[in-house]
């Protein structure tokens, strides 16, 4: 079905981009009577800014073809959040762009003085945060008196961050004969008695959808063990391989924490919480946009408004409050007719409350194990026989460096270098559990040797894999981060590997002290991982090698309740030092 008539001006713009066929949204308010108040229920990524900003058109422009000399405003959007204002702006300035609009944003964050000149030169459509338009209402720069049509966006989440006030000062400053559009994603009883104070007769249209969620978006429920949630976030960005993905933590802390991991593991890779200022804000919003960062670790509240082309993957790595929430964080993706996933990680003790979100939203989830790393292996080997390298013509300067390859190393070794070369550039996937279906344990085989797993200083849990650098021997090797700097084994590790490029078999014991981690690498790799670490001196954390080998900790060096016997109260020394009592080692 193709766009019903407009203006000339607006046909152009729409054919420039590349739409021939309206979303439901815009075929049911462009079908609507012209004029009328509407009450628009719709969910995010609907397609609903050049929905209404086709329906104020006519509104604006009358039979004309063009806008008048811009003066006063003659239209007011308000928007919830900086970066939905901004978006908003931003689509309906291609969209008027042949009509000769000038369009201003006027947000929180910006500087408020320039926005105030910028309206005193004339302008035709005005879009705002509520708290700013409000500012700028109540210190004359914007003049209400010609708005012919005021657009509420995402009514719901205004109320939700508590603009009530600010939206009832907005609305009683302008003209009572505009024109009211009031766009939500839920129409909840606050909403539906601002509608009837403030619109005029309003049509109410519900665009199917809002009742099943988005049909674009396939909802997947993962299982996972709770200590490896950061694991499973790892394997399903490696399995999916999104263009971008969202995802989404319920504090700033776990934000940090699961930025800082995937960092390691060589996710390009930004955030967005509370504590970052706008400027910071929009640095990681463009690096998104323009494909510089694939991965986005955010909070709820910080990812409020913002749209991000090619969003093509939602993980909850932890799951959301409430069943409107799952719908706003899952409505990131799936948008203009693209497919989109959105993951929920669920550990066992939160299944039952994981259905229930599922249930009140009416999305039916497939319920799985966390992607393995031989099912991302196997992706691997597909993905790199279908790369479009393999497929580009080769040029002269090619065939003639590949036929000097060939002539040194056999076409198995050649592949194998391209292979590797491949691989390199891709983060390794995490070894998972799924909880669902957990398999025996392995019998240990007479010929396989037992390594003792080492504990961080302190008592945290592993601090090496099991590997085999202990059982050998090796090199110690110190970094300048400790427990205050959160150093954790499970990011450690990857690092390490990355930073020296070896194996996780060539890392032995982890020892995290209060400042510091020392850590072992096997005699055989320990020259390669030194001059890895060498070559990348200014990086941080800085790596170097140890002057001596940490020593071992005693058996109970933690006190009563952490690996003591109950009572147990270890002894010190005149210093105030607990003796070190030697572990025995562990036999083959």
């Amino acid at each position: 079905m193709a766009f019903p008539p407009t203006a000339p001006s607006l046909a152009r713009a729409l054919a420039e981009r590349d739409y021939q066929d309206p979303t439901p949204v815009q075929s049911a308010v462009l079908e609507a009577e012209a004029g009328r108040d509407l009450l628009v229920s719709a969910q995010t990524g609907s397609g609903k800014t050049v929905a209404f900003g086709l329906a104020i058109a006519p509104t604006l422009m009358g039979d004309g073809d063009t806008l008048p000399v811009a003066a006063a405003p003659l239209a007011l959007i308000v928007a919830p959040t900086r970066e939905l204002a901004l978006q908003v702006e931003r689509e309906l300035t291609w969209l008027y762009s042949k009509t000769g609009a000038r369009i201003v944003s006027c947000v929180g964050g910006m500087d408020a003085r320039r926005e105030a000149r910028s309206l005193s030169f004339g302008v035709h459509i005005v879009v705002g945060t509520p708290g700013r338009l409000r500012d700028h209402l109540e210190r004359r720069n914007l003049d209400p008196s010609a708005l012919r049509a005021v657009v509420l966006d995402e009514a719901d989440e205004m109320l939700d961050l508590g603009f009530r006030d600010d939206l009832e000062f907005i609305l009683q400053t302008t003209p009572e004969e505009r024109r009211t559009l009031l766009f939500s994603a839920t129409l909840p009883k606050g909403i539906v008695m601002l509608a009837q104070r403030y619109q005029n007769d309003a049509l109410r249209i519900a665009v199917a959808g809002g009742a099943r969620g988005h049909a674009d978006i396939e909802y997947r429920a993962v299982r996972i063990v709770p200590r490896e949630v950061e694991h499973a976030v790892v394997n399903l960005l490696r399995f999916y391989e999104p263009p971008s993905a969202l995802v989404f933590a319920n504090t700033r802390e776990t934000v940090r924490h699961l930025q800082s991991a995937l960092l390691e593991r060589g996710f390009s890779t930004v955030s967005l919480s509370g504590e970052l200022s706008q400027n910071e804000r929009n640095h990681a919003l463009q690096a998104l946009r323009d494909g510089r960062a694939r991965v986005c670790v955010a909070t709820d509240v910080a990812a409020r408004g913002i749209d991000l082309p090619g969003l093509a993957l939602v993980v909850h790595a932890d799951l959301p409050n409430d069943a409107e929430t799952l719908q706003h964080r899952s409505g990131r993706t799936g948008r203009a007719g693209r497919k989109g996933v959105s993951v929920l990680l669920v550990p066992p003790a939160r299944r039952r409350r994981a259905e229930g979100l599922l249930a009140m939203a009416k999305a039916e989830a497939v319920w799985a194990a966390p992607p393995t790393a031989d099912e991302i292996r196997k992706l691997d080997q597909d993905r790199m026989a279908q790369d479009p390298l393999l497929a580009e013509e080769p040029s002269e300067d090619d065939l003639a460096m590949a036929r000097t390859l060939l002539e040194q190393r056999t076409p198995e070794e050649v592949a194998a270098a391209l292979v590797r070369v491949y691989r390199a550039r891709l983060p390794a996937p995490e070894d998972v559990t799924d909880p669902g279906s957990q398999p025996p344990r392995r019998p240990r085989s007479d010929a396989e040797p037992f390594v003792p797993r080492e504990r961080s200083e302190g008592g945290r849990g592993p601090a090496g894999h099991g590997g085999q650098a202990s059982q050998e021997g090796g090199a110690w090797f110190r970094m300048n981060i400790g427990r205050r700097n959160n150093a954790d084994p499970r990011w450690l590790l990857p690092m390490l590997c990355r930073r020296g490029g070896v194996g996780k078999g060539d890392i032995g014991a982890i020892r995290i002290f209060d400042r510091e981690t020392k850590f072992e690498v096997r005699d055989s790799a320990a020259r390669q991982f030194a001059e890895a670490v060498r070559r990348g001196e200014n990086a941080d954390p800085r790596i170097e090698p140890a002057t001596e080998a940490p020593p071992r900790r005693p058996r109970y060096e933690d006190g009563p309740g952490r690996g003591a016997p109950q009572g147990h109260v270890p002894r010190t020394d005149e210093q105030g030092a607990r003796p070190r009592k030697p572990r025995r080692e562990a036999e083959a």
